[in-house]
C-alpha cells in the first residue's frame, strides 16, 4: 500500500468515526500487500490504482459499520460470495471482536482467503462452498448473526442465499448501488418469502466521493422453510418474488 493511499485509508476511517490503532493498521497494509501480490498471478480483482482500490474496496466495506447495531458486537457473520475478501476481511481488522465464515465458490480464491487469515491471525474461516449447499448443512443454517454480500447477484436472489444462513433475530446485509429500487419491490416479496422482512435502503457514502452507494437490511423474523435455498444456481436464474 503506498503512502498516500495508506493516507487515504486512514482519513477515510476516521471521517467515518471508525477508530484504528496501530496494529489494525497494519493488517490493512499487510492485506493489501497479499492482495497485490496474489493479483499479480490470479485475478482477484481489476482495481489496480492503489487509492481507487482504498475507496472502492476498503472503505465501500467499512460503511456497514457507520450503521449502529447492524453488526452487534461479537456477532458471527458469514460473507456470501466472499470473492478478495470484501466485505469480510476488512470487517475482520477493523472489528476484531466478530468472527467471520467466508464463503466462495471457487478454490483458488478460498485457498487466499485461508493465506489472509492465517497471516493476519484473524478469527475466521473459509470454506470452498456455495450460498445454497451451504444452507442446506447444520453447521451453516441459520447459524449466524449477520450475512453479508457485496456484488455477488440481484437482491431477490441474493436474499435466498443468504437469509437461510441468518438466525432468527438476525439481518442479511446487501451493498448496492442505485439500480437495486428496480428490484425492491419483487425483493421485499422474496423477503418475505423466506422469513425476513426488507428495510432501506440506506445511504452508505465513500468519503470525498460522490457514488450513490447503499446497504440494505433484510431482518430474520421467522424460520426459513426447508424448500429454500432451492438448487445451486436456479436462486440467479428464477429469482423469488418475481411476478410472471
Amino acid at each position: 500500500m503506498t503512502p498516500q493511499a495508506a493516507a487515504r485509508l486512514w482519513s477515510g476511517c476516521e471521517a467515518m468515526g471508525i477508530e484504528l490503532d496501530a496494529a489494525q493498521k497494519q493488517c490493512f497494509v499487510a492485506f493489501d500487500a497479499l492482495l497485490n501480490q496474489t493479483n499479480a498471478a490470479m485475478d482477484l480483482t481489476a482495481v489496480l490504482d492503489p487509492e481507487e482500490a482504498v475507496d472502492r474496496h476498503y472503505l465501500d466495506s467499512l460503511t456497514v459499520l457507520c450503521q449502529p447495531g447492524w453488526i452487534p458486537q461479537g456477532a458471527r457473520i458469514v460473507d456470501v460470495g466472499a470473492g478478495a475478501g470484501f466485505p469480510g476481511i476488512p470487517l475482520l481488522i477493523a472489528r476484531p471482536d466478530i468472527q467471520a465464515t467466508l464463503l466462495d465458490a471457487q478454490r483458488k480464491r478460498v485457498d487466499f482467503l485461508r493465506r489472509v487469515i492465517e497471516a493476519l491471525d484473524l478469527c475466521a474461516r473459509a470454506f470452498h462452498l456455495r450460498a445454497e449447499d451451504a444452507a442446506r448443512q447444520a453447521d451453516h443454517r441459520e447459524c449466524y448473526d449477520v450475512a453479508v454480500a457485496r456484488a455477488v447477484a440481484g437482491l431477490p436472489a441474493l436474499l435466498e442465499l443468504t437469509l437461510p444462513l441468518v438466525r432468527v433475530g438476525g439481518r442479511a446485509l446487501a451493498w448496492k448501488g442505485p439500480a437495486v429500487f428496480e428490484e425492491f419491490e419483487s425483493a421485499s416479496r422474496a423477503a418475505v418469502m423466506l422469513g425476513g422482512r426488507l428495510c432501506g435502503p440506506v445511504s452508505a457514502p465513500v468519503p470525498g466521493r460522490d457514488w450513490h452507494h447503499l446497504l440494505i437490511a433484510a431482518e430474520k423474523e421467522n424460520k426459513t422453510v426447508r424448500q429454500y435455498p432451492r438448487k445451486a444456481g436456479i436462486p440467479a436464474r428464477k429469482p423469488l418474488g418475481i411476478l410472471s
